[in-house]
């Protein structure tokens, strides 16, 4: 892979792990709140669980560079969720673009992954797998 691409995604996931982390984190850190404001929006109480888990854990494994492709897939998801079930009817501008540029984020990392100064890189490097 080009040294430029390499560092690209690397950017690109610590920026997404970054700020799905701090947004998974600040759910869990306020449940019962999170779970009200999933209620509110109709949704049931165990997926204001899941996508808290799935924003902190998903984020963070994008941070150090673990588990990249299957992480970013899940986020997307999560973006997909949040734009369906809550950002769509503002429109774009002051709705749902945000989550719609995290999910294209979440897109690339699906699909190229982003080894540059990760530990699945070490990992892979240890075991003579790479």
């Amino acid at each position: 892979m080009d040294k430029k691409i390499g560092w690209g995604l690397f950017v690109g996931r610590v920026i997404l792990g970054v700020i799905m982390m701090a947004h998974g984190f600040q759910k869990l850190g306020h449940m019962e709140n999170t779970v009200q404001v999933f209620s509110k929006l109709g949704q049931p109480e165990w997926l204001a669980y899941v996508t808290a888990v799935i924003e902190a854990v998903g984020g963070l494994s994008l941070l150090v560079g673990l588990f990249v492709v299957p992480s970013a897939i899940l986020l997307g998801l999560t973006m997909v969720g949040a734009i369906v079930l809550v950002k769509l009817p503002a429109g774009l501008i002051g709705g749902f673009e945000f989550p719609l540029a995290l999910l294209g984020l979440s897109i690339i990392l699906a699909v190229t992954g982003s080894d540059k100064l990760s530990v699945s890189h070490l990992i892979n490097n240890k075991s003579g797998l790479k």
